[in-house]
């Protein structure tokens, strides 16, 4: 049957690349008619379900062989990333490092009794210099 094919053809796309409407496009079907087996058969659901999980596992280990090859070659990035989404010691040091950047200016002008004659031009570079100091000691 020629609808038992398209279905098994839809469903070895989405093991390759785990989004529908690409899926859909490589195998000739409709969005429309792929939602529409979905919703009337819960078996073609159910194999649907799986191929999309074997999809996202697919393109997850392809990532990560890409993350990998990117650190053998020395890309600061790609190791940065890495040790701060697998490494205990560095995920610690990245949410301190966020906490410093989402600082609140309102609290730091309270908390060193800054006025409005802290910003006038003659005073700004102090004013500057006190700021910096006090952001780079949290």
């Amino acid at each position: 049957m020629k609808k038992d094919r398209v279905q098994s053809k839809l469903i070895k796309e989405l093991e390759k690349v785990p989004i529908v409407s690409v899926a859909c496009r490589r195998s000739g079907v409709s969005r429309n008619s792929f939602y529409r087996w979905c919703n009337e058969d819960p078996y073609f659901a159910s194999l649907i379900n799986d191929a999309l999980i074997e999809g996202e596992d697919f393109i997850n280990d392809l990532s990560e062989s890409q993350l990998i090859t990117l650190i053998k070659e020395k890309k600061f990035s790609a190791i940065r990333f890495w040790l701060t989404h697998r490494h205990s010691k560095f995920k610690k040091q990245e949410r301190e490092i966020s906490k410093k950047d989402d600082f609140d200016s309102e609290m730091v002008i309270k908390t060193l009794g800054l006025t409005d004659e802290d910003f006038k031009d003659e005073n700004l570079k102090e004013t500057t210099n006190k700021i910096t100091d006090h952001l780079l000691n949290l």
